[in-house]
């Protein structure tokens, strides 16, 4: 199989991972609540990396930046998370699910600022198709006329879960150059699941799944699953394939999400919010290249 057809079907599977992911917290973020399902999945997703790393057996040489970093991502990805799933429980999933691409640009704002990455001009132009896209999906336009411009429900904890996306994805980019992916993904996942436990006790969160039913415990465990290997599928290709198809594939995965959520939620969006959506994933796409 060509390197080509293969960074085409890693990036899919990372995307379609992803998306499924977003598309049950959204859905059990309503019907559990989100600190629930976020811990559970979370916990299932440390379960299932451990088992890859113990199957890979990958060099344990551990820098004490990476060290020193880890608690850091584990903490920023966790609160991205929790505001990310906190929106879902108030708000339409495929209108949140459109305002987190946002994650991209406060990526490469931070990249910018304190990397000193630059962007290319097909990328300046793909951040401004996200903030215009975002911008249109994330305003209530039905009642613009009379209660003025508001802010769809859940809306700004989307945007404070991208901003925590953005500080993660700088982050690990610089523990998986000291460690390598995989223990990054373990050691970071350690970390969320002792973050939310830590959180849960100083917050007074209720974790425990008591009457809720066995197919609903399975699926949010089947959750930590499928995201950990869309990490797994994406992070293998990035080192054997090309990451110019990979990335912006992957990072399409709000594409996945809308989708379920518009067949099986049933979510409406007005025509106007729907343009936004294809303009921020558009801006995604862009930002690749």
């Amino acid at each position: 199989m060509s390197t080509t057809i293969l960074s085409i079907l890693l990036g899919i599977g990372g995307m379609v991972g992803w998306g499924i992911y977003d598309f049950l917290g959204g859905v059990f973020s309503k019907q559990i609540g989100f600190f629930k399902s976020l811990f559970w999945s979370q916990l299932a997703g440390l379960a299932a990396v451990l088992l890859i790393t113990l199957a890979m057996k990958p060099e344990r040489n551990a820098s004490i930046l990476a060290i020193g970093l880890t608690p850091v991502a584990a903490a920023v990805y966790a609160a991205g998370y929790l505001f990310f799933f906190k929106g879902f429980e108030k708000g339409n999933v495929s209108i949140i699910a459109a305002i987190m691409n946002l994650w991209a640009v406060f990526t490469m704002l931070f990249a910018f600022l304190f990397m000193g990455q630059r962007l290319t001009t097909t990328q300046a132009l793909g951040v401004c198709m996200i903030i215009s896209g975002a911008t249109l999906a994330s305003i209530d336009w039905g009642g613009v006329r009379s209660q003025g411009f508001q802010l769809s429900l859940g809306v700004r904890e989307a945007i404070l879960g991208a901003f925590f996306f953005g500080i993660f994805w700088n982050v690990s980019e610089i523990i998986s150059e000291e460690i390598g992916w995989l223990l990054n993904t373990l050691l970071v996942k350690f970390g969320i699941v002792v973050f939310l436990l830590i959180f849960s006790l100083a917050g007074r969160q209720e974790i425990g799944l008591r009457g809720t039913s066995t197919g609903k415990k399975s699926v949010i465990l089947f959750m930590g699953v499928i995201e950990v290997v869309a990490v797994a599928l994406v992070n293998y290709g990035l080192m054997i394939g090309d990451a110019i198809l990979i990335t912006p594939i992957a990072s399409a995965l709000s594409v996945v999400t809308i989708t379920l959520a518009v067949l099986f939620l049933k979510d409406k969006v007005s025509r106007l919010q729907g343009f936004g959506m294809i303009t921020a994933i558009a801006g995604i796409i862009a930002t690749a290249y």
